[in-house]
């Protein structure tokens, strides 16, 4: 049975993060035991840090950057966890879904697990179009360059920590996610897509999707995530 470390980024998130430290499966699952829970406050100005201490998480501060929470989250998670889950702070992740993640890792069957909400039931207005049509342009591009097609960009995802660690991420934005997902394919690794639900997020507002600007600036970095990573393999 594996320990598994989730962490969780969160920039001004307290009227989600809270609710979403207590639905984790604090008593594991068939392959897990969960070890902690890391909040990662990525230089909130409202009570997110405290909520989410009270509700039992362990809080880390991170200096600004979506990438940078995740990779600060990575290097703080207990040293004893094979297994390390990444999910967003606003609640819309169903974290009860864990065992569909961790699982095959923990048999053996892969290292990097993708929850796709585009294979799941999607709550309607949980995702925008422009958010859809991005995870269908990166799939096309993933196969088109890299040989594998994704269906989703989803923050909610588990990889056994030695590969993370194999991969040497750079990336410290929005484009945290897409670089793992290539390099993963890149890699080698073995990786599965499952199916999850995905919910309207609980309160506040999305740092990526909130509007058309962030969503274009997401996109942008996409691209030069792309641009990246393929030019490093040359």
């Amino acid at each position: 049975m594996v320990q598994v470390s989730v962490i969780v980024a969160a920039l001004n998130e307290a009227e989600c993060i809270g609710e979403v430290v207590r639905s984790m499966p604090w008593r594991g699952g068939a392959s897990f035991t969960l070890a902690e829970c890391l909040v990662v406050d990525n230089g909130s100005t409202d009570a997110t840090a405290a909520v989410a201490a009270a509700a039992g998480a362990r809080v880390v501060a991170s200096p600004r950057g979506y990438g940078m929470a995740m990779h600060t989250g990575a290097n703080a998670a207990l040293p004893a966890s094979d297994v390390l889950v990444f999910a967003d702070g606003d609640g819309a992740d169903d974290v009860s879904a864990m065992e569909r993640l961790v699982g095959p890792i923990a048999r053996g069957e892969a290292e990097f697990e993708l929850a796709s909400r585009m294979l799941g039931t999607r709550e309607p207005g949980s995702m925008l179009p422009s958010q859809v049509m991005a995870g269908h342009v990166v799939g096309w591009l993933a196969k088109l360059f890299y040989g594998f097609r994704y269906t989703d960009m989803c923050a909610f995802r588990a990889i056994r920590r030695d590969a993370l660690e194999a991969m040497q991420m750079s990336e410290m934005t929005y484009g945290w996610n897409l670089e793992m997902q290539l390099k993963a394919i890149t890699m080698g690794l073995r990786i599965l897509e499952v199916p999850v639900d995905y919910r309207c997020r609980a309160g506040g507002v999305s740092k990526v999707s909130g509007n058309w600007r962030a969503s274009w600036q997401t996109l942008m970095r996409i691209i030069e995530v792309f641009r990246r990573v393929r030019k490093s393999r040359k």
